[in-house]
């Protein structure tokens, strides 16, 4: 079951940051109306308004490098919390920034997940 958690909440981990550091304009398709994120204290819910978010931020191009992902199963039957941490390479910038992400991942009739709770802090110090 750990080993299940871990290579699902791997698996999203690699396709959200692909897709955002990729194909940005897509990443709505990984939420729902039902989704909730708080952006840097920021909150928003419903995959438009968070899509129009993540789409509207003052940089394009990017390069995520994370360097720990966490998984625990949700109270939720299916779900997953998934806690990342690690950088965001800014083009044009010298030094990455530190980041930490928290993900709540739902199960879908169709068999993948989406993401219901989303929470994103830059770290600094």
């Amino acid at each position: 079951m750990e080993q299940q958690l871990e290579m699902v909440g791997r698996a999203f981990v690699d396709h959200y940051y692909n897709l955002f550091d990729n194909d940005r304009s897509s990443i709505g398709t990984l939420y729902q109306p039902s989704s909730m994120l708080s952006f840097e204290g920021q909150k928003l819910q419903g995959s438009e308004d968070i899509s129009a978010k993540l789409n509207a931020l003052p940089f394009g191009q990017c390069k995520h490098a994370i360097s720990t992902i966490d998984s625990q199963p949700s109270s939720f039957s299916g779900g997953i919390i998934v806690f990342v941490s690690g950088s965001i390479q800014l083009l044009g910038e010298d030094y990455p920034l530190r980041f930490s992400q928290m993900f709540h991942l739902i199960p879908t009739v169709e068999g993948s997940f989406f993401v219901q709770n989303d929470i994103f802090r830059l770290n600094y110090g």
